[in-house]
């Protein structure tokens, strides 16, 4: 999908992680080092996974799946429980791609779009740049539109993270019409050659049905442009607001086709079981994770590092 680039990432993913990982460490090392693994065993993991947000239909799947496996293998102990326990969060993790661009990497023919939906408050226009900036490290050359044109401080944040990163931004004025903005940035990247074009959304509360019928209205103008863009439709949830993201992401997605999921803050959650649940109940790739403030703290997700940092 999209490789890692450097170990500097991979440890910013393990950081993201470690909130998580410290307050799960000691009841996961006392749980599975027991001898064997008894019914209290499992009620204490139940109560494990649900407090860290994977939540009780998420926690439910993976503890019938373990108990079958734990009856039909006849595990031995507690740690052959925790390594199956590992295979099965893995199973759950694998969603297969929706976007074109981050799975084949990106059309030849005209410049890939990706469109950043959520709320407000999530770290979407960060998240943007963030992301132009790890594109621009791989080579790409990258455009960024501020389409957040309600919010005037949307406007000036983006230019203020390009102007860091290097990237360029075409911006219109506070209160334009953003699906203005996108095609002048459609029509900026084909000019210039870009091979990526990031566009920052209006963050709209899901409920808010004319907000979002303001969003569906970017989506047709990039449609109208290239009939496959946009390539990618990446919804930015704030992952300290835990099972609140779920209602968020099914509204998103049945407007605009989310295609993957940048989770924001996880670095400063202990319920980073929120990936799980994201993954089984709306088979949505988690494809980023947020690992920091700064324009480099922005890392590919890796789902097999994940389990392994919860569970090693």
């Amino acid at each position: 999908m999209f490789r890692l680039l450097g170990r500097s990432r991979k440890q910013q993913a393990e950081s993201a992680v470690a909130p998580t990982r410290r307050a799960w460490f000691t009841r996961v090392k006392e749980l599975f080092s027991r001898p064997t693994f008894g019914e209290a065993a499992w009620e204490e993991l139940e109560e494990l996974l649900v407090g860290a947000d994977v939540g009780v239909a998420t926690t439910s799947q993976l503890l019938q799946a373990l108990r079958r496996r734990a009856q039909e293998e006849r595990l031995p102990d507690a740690d052959a429980v925790r390594r199956a326990l590992q295979q099965e969060m893995l199973r759950l993790l694998q969603v297969p791609p929706r976007g074109r661009f981050f799975t084949d990497g990106g059309p030849p023919a005209s410049p890939a779009v990706i469109l950043m939906v959520g709320v407000n408050g999530t770290g979407k226009t960060t998240t943007t740049a963030k992301l132009g900036a790890l594109l621009q490290e791989q080579g790409r050359k990258v455009l960024l539109a501020a389409a957040d044109t309600f919010r005037a401080a949307a406007i000036e944040q983006l230019q203020v993270w390009g102007e860091r990163a290097g990237l360029d931004v075409i911006a219109h004025q506070p209160g334009a019409d953003p699906g203005a903005v996108v095609y002048d940035a459609l029509e900026a990247a084909r000019h210039r050659g870009s091979d990526v074009i990031i566009a920052d959304t209006a963050g709209r509360l899901h409920t808010k049905h004319n907000l979002m019928d303001e969003l569906k209205k970017v989506h047709r103008v990039v449609g109208r442009w290239d009939s496959q863009a946009p390539h990618e439709v990446l919804l930015v949830l704030d992952a300290t607001m835990g099972q609140n993201a779920l209602a968020q992401a099914r509204q998103f997605t049945a407007a605009v086709g989310v295609t993957g999921i940048v989770l924001a803050k996880l670095d400063g959650t202990a319920k980073g079981g929120i990936v799980l649940a994201i993954c089984h109940q709306l088979a949505l790739p988690v494809l980023f994770i947020g690992t920091g403030e700064g324009l480099g703290d922005l890392a590919p997700f890796d789902a097999e590092e994940f389990v392994a940092a919860l569970l090693a």
